[in-house]
């Protein structure tokens, strides 16, 4: 292999056909995609789920699946020890780093998204034994973590995200922004000429898919038109439609559960806003993803990167952390026909500032200064740098 392409090994606790699988596991993706399309071997390491296959070829990369939720750090550890050797290692810290620095002397670099210091506590309860996991898992992320990783170097998808890790102490010039990278969006369909509200995400509790459904239900007397379609899959559904049940909209909410990217874009382009309630997001790809369609965002102001995919007043609102003001931005964007133009008009041209590419490029220039390498990551006229001859990029001892 020639010295400039690399083998990157990737170590996530899950993928993005996983049930629980969401944004971070698209992001790795999508780098992992752009990494090989450029040449560079890479393997993504994770957890198997019921009718995943133990290893899988998809768009010139790898995925090696061995482990389960838990297990799946033990299981990634052991091959960086005993496998192939990788040039460097992307460690997805999703709460949990895998820790890869303490085996191996190759680079690793730390990719996280944001910081879950509320997530814990509410994906895991208020029971006395999930108060005691979410104080231990905030320990390791908050302390031990950024003590055992010090010196690696970081990717976070936003400024909120960096600031937050350097208030974890993570040193602030170990810590690139590399945002989520946007692809050219999917043929839309016209939009709806009801009232239609969307969330796109994970239904686990921290996403707060309720807080729009019970604004449904506030504004269904004034709207009696207004219809929210929720897409995505996740271990809180039930409890999503248990609240859809009990506030009597089960006429007004459809949860469609997972959905094609056709149908996704189809979904996001009909609707008039976008509502993303989550307590936090690294940087919010839903946002973008329905802003290319000229749908405007609502969301709350404290939601970490969300307040920079969303620029209120400009591309939709950013409501206090509260559920009254939440229904109140969405009433104003529903309702005020001239706001919500101008809204999809701007968000639109802002959708267009975070090209895929352009975040691949980003991603694979941290990777090579690891190696010391400084390259044009593409010839003169665009062209990608020559792959490897193997068909399937997989690593090699040297």
């Amino acid at each position: 292999m020639p010295p400039h392409l690399l083998r990157v090994a990737i170590l996530s606790w899950r993928d993005s056909t996983h049930p629980e699988g969401g944004g971070s596991e698209q992001y790795a993706e999508a780098m992992a995609a752009g990494l090989a399309e450029r040449g560079h071997s890479v393997t993504i390491l994770t957890a198997r789920h019921p009718g995943s296959t133990k290893q899988e070829a998809r768009e010139g990369y790898l995925i090696r699946r061995a482990g389960g939720r838990f297990t799946v750090y033990l299981r990634a550890l052991v091959r960086i020890l005993t496998g192939p050797r990788f040039d460097v290692i992307v460690d997805v810290q999703n709460g949990t780093p895998f820790f890869a620095r303490l085996v191996t002397r190759r680079p690793v670099v730390v990719l996280c998204h944001h910081v879950h210091r509320d997530q814990w506590r509410i994906a895991l309860g208020n029971t006395w034994v999930g108060r005691r996991i979410a104080t231990v898992g905030w320990w390791v992320e908050s302390w031990l973590a950024p003590r055992i990783l010090r010196g690696c170097r970081y990717v976070t998808v936003s400024e909120v995200s960096r600031r937050d890790l350097i208030g974890l102490g993570v040193t602030a010039a170990d810590i690139t922004v590399v945002h989520n990278g946007t692809p050219a969006p999917l043929p839309g369909v016209a939009r709806s000429e009801v009232p239609e509200i969307v969330v796109l995400g994970r239904l686990v509790p921290h996403k707060r898919v309720e807080h729009a459904v019970r604004a449904v239900a506030a504004l269904s007397d004034e709207m009696p038109d207004l219809r929210l379609t929720v897409v995505g899959h996740g271990w809180w559904s039930d409890e999503v439609a248990t609240e859809v049940a009990r506030l009597g909209l089960t006429d007004r909410v459809e949860l469609v559960g997972h959905v094609t990217e056709a149908r996704k874009h189809e979904l996001l382009s009909r609707a008039w806003v976008l509502a993303t309630p989550s307590v936090m997001e690294g940087w919010g790809l839903c946002v973008v993803e329905a802003a290319s369609h000229g749908t405007p965002s609502v969301a709350y102001r404290s939601a970490g990167g969300l307040t920079e995919s969303v620029l209120h007043g400009v591309t939709g609102l950013l409501a206090e952390d509260d559920e009254q003001a939440f229904t109140a931005a969405l009433r104003e964007l529903l309702t005020d026909e001239v706001l919500r133009h101008r809204f999809g008009l701007d968000a639109r041209r802002h959708a267009k500032q975070f090209a895929q590419e352009a975040s691949v490029d980003a991603f694979v220039r941290v990777l090579q200064k690891t190696q010391g390498i400084d390259l044009p990551l593409r010839l003169p006229g665009g062209l990608p740098l020559p792959r490897p001859s193997h068909e399937l990029p997989q690593p090699v001892t040297r």
